[in-house]
């Protein structure tokens, strides 16, 4: 019986062929769409970073009450963001 079992499914698997790759459908406008998200990703890094910057000068120079805190997670997200960005173009190679 295992003998028989193991025919048949030695006959089915025999019958698949070996597929050949293909693009899947709309993937150019996927990764169109991927690299404009990428790009938006970077300069909102680049823009929090840049107002994190900002935002620390302006309360040393106006001795404003804004938590530092605030402002260091601000800039510890651009840069995150920005890196994130950055990794995923590695990713995708281009």
């Amino acid at each position: 019986m295992l003998m028989a079992a193991h025919d048949m499914y030695g006959t089915v698997l025999a019958q698949i062929g070996n597929p050949s790759a293909e693009t899947p459908p709309m993937a150019d406008k996927m990764m169109k769409m991927f690299r404009y998200f990428t790009w938006f990703t970077q300069m909102s890094g680049i823009a929090a970073i840049t107002y994190g910057g900002g935002r620390f000068a302006w309360e040393k120079w106006g001795g404003g009450s804004a938590s530092p805190k605030m402002v260091a997670n601000a800039m510890l997200g651009g840069a995150t963001a920005t890196s994130a960005g950055t990794i995923m173009n590695a990713v995708v190679g281009s």
